[in-house]
C-alpha cells in the first residue's frame, strides 16, 4: 500500500536554468520533503509518512550522482556560475540535455496513534525531465560599448564574427 500513495516526488531545480554554460557549474536540487497520509485500513486509523532519504540526480548526458542523501539547496544568482555545490554538475559540451531527479523515499506508520513502525522497501519517483540548454562562451577584446558602437562584436543586433 505504500507504493501506491500519492507521494509528491517534488522537483529538480536547476541554477542557472534554463540555459547553463558549457564548463561552468549548474546546481541542481531538490525540492521535496516529509509527507504523511492518513488512511482507514480494516477499520483502523492509519497514518503513513513517506520521507524522502535518497537522490539519484541524472544529468542527461550520461552522468549520474547518487543515489545521495544530499538534496542540495539554492544558491545566490551572483554564485551561479563559478561556485560548485554537492550537487552541482559541468556539462562538458553543449547542447539540450533531459535531467531528471529520483528521489527514494523511506516510509513509517503507526496504527490508531501507536508507535511509528518502519515499513519494508522504498519507494522511487522520477520527476519529469526538465530540459537543460548548454551554451557555450566566447572572450574577446573590444575598443568600445555598445552605447558607442552599436554594430561592435557581442552587441545585440550586430553581425557575428
Amino acid at each position: 500500500d505504500f507504493r501506491q500513495l500519492p507521494v509528491n516526488p517534488g522537483s529538480l531545480e536547476a541554477q542557472p536554468f534554463p540555459h547553463t554554460l558549457k564548463g561552468g557549474p549548474t546546481n541542481f536540487y531538490a525540492t521535496t520533503g516529509e509527507q504523511g497520509f492518513d488512511v482507514t485500513i480494516l477499520g483502523q486509523a492509519v497514518h503513513l509518512t513517506a520521507t524522502p532519504a535518497n537522490y539519484t540526480y541524472a544529468f542527461g548526458d550520461g552522468t549520474n550522482l547518487g543515489p545521495t542523501p544530499a538534496a542540495g539547496y539554492s544558491i545566490p544568482e551572483a554564485e551561479w556560475l563559478n561556485n560548485e555545490t554537492r550537487t552541482s554538475h559541468i556539462y562538458t559540451d553543449t547542447g539540450n540535455y533531459q535531467a531528471t531527479l529520483t528521489t527514494s523515499f523511506t516510509g513509517t506508520y503507526s496504527v490508531n496513534n501507536g508507535p511509528p513502525l518502519p515499513i519494508n522497501g522504498t519507494l522511487d519517483i522520477t520527476t519529469p525531465a526538465k530540459t537543460i540548454h548548454v551554451w557555450k562562451t566566447e572572450k574577446a577584446l573590444v575598443a568600445d560599448t555598445c552605447q558607442e558602437n552599436p554594430n561592435s562584436w557581442g552587441c545585440p543586433g550586430a553581425e557575428s564574427r
